[in-house]
């Protein structure tokens, strides 16, 4: 499980402000990183808390950027308290865009992480120093929707060597809300894990394309019916 064996972990946390996604991708060698990495509620902001994972980070960090503070104080305030940051990796992405991350010093080689406009990509235990590059590069070249692209950054972060133990478990979390949703649904948009998997990154892919074409029916189904509502 993760969290329980040695960590190491490559993420990339963004936003896409104007059309109002926020989201997560991660992938690793332990089991269940989608348990414990990715973080998101919608129009507050993401984060992915992994290394030496402190999981209070997530709902502590969550807390802290829907009270309005940036990604930058957010992780600041995580990590201030924290006795074991040197051993912790964190990203944050907040409700404007703004990214933050840290990557402690005592987090296993190869650890870093590079921030840019709307995202921060991080990771530790890599296979090399090209990894995070690799994966800044994809996303800010992808063209599609955020979900889209943090998935080419996965794809480019493990063909880059990725986790150097390998990769057995995925996940991505993205949350949106359309204006027509219902009150009692959840705002989380994608929300698929792999786990256990020969080919996690490709396998994530795969669930990816039917996920997104099982909500392209439902938006279309929904559509149809409203307009139907409105003729009568």
């Amino acid at each position: 499980m993760y969290g329980r064996d040695e960590y190491g972990t490559f993420s990339l946390v963004a936003c896409d402000p104007d059309r109002r996604y926020w989201g997560v991708v991660v992938s690793t060698k332990p089991m269940s990183v989608g348990a414990v990495v990715p973080w998101a509620t919608w129009r507050t902001g993401a984060l992915a808390t992994q290394a030496d994972t402190n999981y209070q980070y997530g709902p502590l960090g969550l807390a802290a950027l829907r009270k309005g503070l940036s990604a930058e104080a957010v992780v600041r305030k995580l990590t201030a308290s924290d006795p074991k940051r040197e051993h912790r990796q964190l990203g944050v992405v907040d409700a404007r865009g703004r990214a933050a991350a840290w990557t402690g010093s005592k987090c296993m080689d190869w650890a870093g992480q590079v921030t840019g406009d709307g995202f921060s990509c991080q990771g530790n235990i890599l296979a090399n120093d090209r990894v995070v590059p690799a994966m800044v590069r994809a996303f800010e070249h992808k063209r599609g929707t955020l979900a889209r692209r943090l998935y080419a950054a996965l794809v480019a972060g493990a063909g880059a060597g990725g986790d150097r133990r390998g990769m057995e478990s995925s996940a991505i979390l993205v949350v949106h809300r359309e204006p027509w949703f219902e009150a009692a649904w959840s705002d989380r948009w994608v929300d698929l894990r792999v786990d256990q998997h020969p080919r996690p990154v490709a396998e994530l892919g795969r669930i990816l394309t039917r996920d997104e074409a099982a909500t392209r029916r439902f938006v279309a189904a929904y559509a149809a019916r409203a307009r139907r509502r409105r003729a009568r």
